[in-house]
């Protein structure tokens, strides 16, 4: 992995993670990590396995469902960097990735990190998943899968012996993400087959369990979330997690007319230094 660092001589630090086929070069980590700086903290882009431009050394990827690579950059943040609070903040995928770490790890997760903030996160990957398999969607989708192809092909030179790597007919039978995730996602990392990805990477179920304060921030128009992706489920609750709807923002935008900040930005930053 690849971290790209902005240092002040801070003791707090706000690590942000990008989504599918991002990087840390995206306009909604740099715009975050600027306004943090500038107001007091050390920033934080990392790129998950394979995105910085350099590809993965290991026979597997990133995904929905692994978090952690996540909670290693924040323990190594806080252990080797001496950071005496920790915010995240998370985008669509990186915002499942920042969920996971919180609900999975509980007393594992170090206390010095003190809130989260994610956006525009398919809580229910499924039925995201469906989501853009609909007219006037799936065009999102193709430029993911073709992204996605590219990586493959790489991976198919470093592990040419590796079945789960073969992509021959990829461009003809690879359609969908269920094309996708039922060929490669699946099988690469010990799932059963894309539903069962979809179910068990899904970060929805694992914020009943989050001990963190943290803001879900879901755009009611952005086009990649599903209605089942606007409720906490059973994590309604956890009085930790709070669910929040503005009207506008689309899928990891949130720009605001005559500002030069984002409503992300502005919101994160209230949030987390209140």
């Amino acid at each position: 992995m690849d971290l790209d660092w902005v240092k002040t001589g801070s003791k707090k630090l706000i690590i942000v993670t990008h989504g599918l086929e991002g990087d840390s070069t995206r306009h909604y980590v740099t715009g975050m990590i600027k306004a943090f700086v500038d107001n007091g903290f050390d920033g934080l882009g990392w790129n998950c396995r394979g995105c910085s431009g350099e590809i993965n050394n290991n026979p597997r990827f990133y995904h929905h469902g692994d978090a952690g690579d996540l909670k290693y950059v924040i323990d190594y943040a806080i252990e080797e960097k001496k950071y005496e609070e920790v915010v995240l903040v998370g985008f669509s995928m990186g915002g499942s990735l920042t969920l996971r770490v919180l609900g999975e790890n509980g007393a594992n997760l170090s206390t010095k990190v003190s809130k989260a903030v994610v956006a525009s996160v398919p809580l229910d990957l499924h039925e995201s998943v469906d989501e853009l398999h609909k007219p006037g969607k799936r065009f999102y989708m193709k430029r993911f899968l073709r992204k996605l192809g590219v990586k493959l092909a790489l991976k198919s030179k470093q592990f040419p012996d590796n079945p789960l790597f073969d992509v021959s007919g990829y461009k003809e039978e690879v359609n969908d993400f269920y094309d996708f995730d039922n060929r490669f996602t699946a099988p690469i990392h010990g799932y059963k087959n894309a539903v069962d990805f979809y179910k068990l990477a899904a970060s929805k179920p694992l914020i009943k369990n989050i001990k963190t304060p943290v803001k879900i921030v879901q755009a009611l128009n952005d086009p990649f979330l599903s209605p089942e992706c606007y409720n906490l489920g059973d994590g309604v609750s956890n009085e930790n997690a709070e669910l929040v709807l503005p009207k506008v923002g689309g899928h990891v935008g949130f720009m605001q007319v005559g500002k030069p900040f984002s409503f992300m930005e502005e919101y994160a930053l209230n949030f987390c230094k209140s």
